[in-house]
């Protein structure tokens, strides 16, 4: 446990900051799955918007150090794959 006056502050700020970093994760992963839910409907027009929707905020986590980058970056890449092969399949 903290002891110093400092040390109080700063696991008051870590802890505010957690739950504010867990918060952008969590819309992460909504806008993800908006986008999985469409593709799995069959709905490429639902899908397309909801991938342009998810891509600047899934760039925009990764920019702010919440997700990695790589990690952005394969997310975009595996939905977009998805999207195609409907596309291609339609």
């Amino acid at each position: 446990m903290a002891n110093s006056p400092q040390a109080k502050k700063r696991a008051k700020q870590a802890e505010k900051r957690r739950n504010h970093n867990a918060s952008l994760r969590s819309m992460v992963r909504t806008y993800i799955k908006n986008v999985v839910k469409a593709i799995d409907a069959k709905d490429l027009d639902k899908a397309k918007a909801a991938y342009t929707a998810a891509v600047p905020v899934i760039d925009r986590m990764a920019d702010k150090g919440i997700i990695n980058k790589n990690k952005a970056a394969r997310h975009k890449s595996r939905l977009n794959a998805h999207i195609k092969a409907m596309a291609e399949a339609a």
